[in-house]
């Protein structure tokens, strides 16, 4: 059976294309290498280092990547050394040729698979919910990518790819509780766990200034025991998305920047795109976030607003932050059995470039 891989910045969802269902291995995309300083071999000369396979969206660190697909492909998905089978990857918004080209090579030639295929993420999104034409907005943990996607294909002139994410919204997070929390001393990961537990979107803009001087506070124990209180900080997370100028950034709010990505499509599609809006990424699942994006939509000043669509009642609940590798799911079982990937023989034939043939 075919193999779907979604890797994010975070997390890597993979499993056999089970349309319907969400991914059954998700397993966080950083690794800890462990490294022997070459004095002894002792607990003090062991140190843990932080790997990222993959940086706002990309593969970087191609070793520890290899690494990352050993585990998922045959520890994790029980596949047997000799007899690998047919692999579909989902490709972020504007992926660099020399990535996708690196990818195919170290699958055909590192892991002997017999087939091949990538596909954007905008596009599988879509086909998550049963669609082939909308725009997709999806809030990564590294990046930020629009895509308005026509009959199956992105639009890419007027595709639009930001460098911010959950891992910068956590980051402000971290800064806001510092400032009201002086005393304690915050690690990344207890903030990440924070900002999933506690952030949310305020109804609008007039809200949220309400609620930055009159919020309830609650306190949080630490795994390490310490006590922190959170208030105002758990609203200003989601504010950042519609006012990026909380991020120190000169941008516009993230309907904004979707309304201009339309915008910029033939008007004849404008429609199309409008009435098929779908958010995924985890990002995507705050608290209150689609209801204050479809509020910004309506108050919109252009004439394109945009409307979100609903997943199937079929769907699993969690379907946003999923929806890329189900949509790889649905396309797995249409793509390989019409022999439409690129195979083994097609590799051995033109190289890694045939990809670009191939998967559009």
């Amino acid at each position: 059976m075919e193999v779907v891989v979604d890797a994010g910045s975070k997390l890597l969802k993979a499993g056999f294309a089970v349309p319907d269902q969400t991914p059954p291995l998700i397993i966080p995309t950083q690794m800890k290498r462990v490294l022997d300083d070459g004095s002894t071999v002792n607990a003090s000369s062991i140190e843990d280092i932080t790997i990222e396979p993959i940086t706002r969206g990309f593969i970087r660190d191609w070793d520890a990547m290899e690494d990352l697909l050993h585990h998922v492909l045959y520890t994790g998905l029980g596949w047997e050394i000799g007899n690998e089978g047919q692999i579909l990857f989902t490709d972020p918004l504007s992926t660099p040729k020399s990535i996708r080209e690196k990818l195919v090579q170290l699958l055909f030639e590192t892991f002997n698979v017999s087939g091949f295929y990538a596909a954007e993420q905008g596009v599988l999104s879509l086909y998550a919910v049963g669609r082939i034409s909308g725009c997709t907005v999806d809030i990564g943990h590294g990046k930020i990518d629009i895509a308005p996607v026509i009959e199956g294909a992105v639009h890419h002139i007027a595709s639009r790819r930001f460098e911010i994410g959950g891992l910068d919204l956590t980051k402000l997070l971290a800064q806001e509780l510092g400032k009201s929390n002086p005393d304690v001393t915050l690690r990344m990961s207890d903030v990440e766990r924070l900002k999933e537990r506690y952030s949310c979107c305020a109804e609008d803009e007039l809200a949220y200034e309400k609620l930055l001087h009159n919020c309830q506070k609650e306190q949080h124990t630490l795994p390490d025991g310490q006590v922190i209180t959170i208030g105002r900080e758990r609203y200003i997370i989601g504010e950042a998305l519609f006012q990026p100028s909380l991020l120190g950034l000169e941008a516009l709010g993230i309907v904004e920047q979707l309304v201009h990505s339309i915008s910029s499509v033939s008007s004849e599609n404008h429609r199309q795109l409008l009435e098929n809006t779908v958010l995924c990424g985890g990002t995507s699942c705050m608290k209150g976030f689609e209801d204050r994006f479809q509020k910004e939509s309506s108050l919109s000043n252009s004439a394109i607003r945009p409307s979100l669509v609903k997943p199937p009642e079929y769907m699993p609940e969690n379907i946003a932050k999923y929806s890329a590798w189900i949509g790889g799911a649905i396309l797995a079982k249409v793509v390989f059995p019409q022999n439409q990937h690129v195979t083994k023989a097609d590799y051995d034939e033109t190289g890694p470039s045939i990809v670009h043939k191939k998967c559009f």
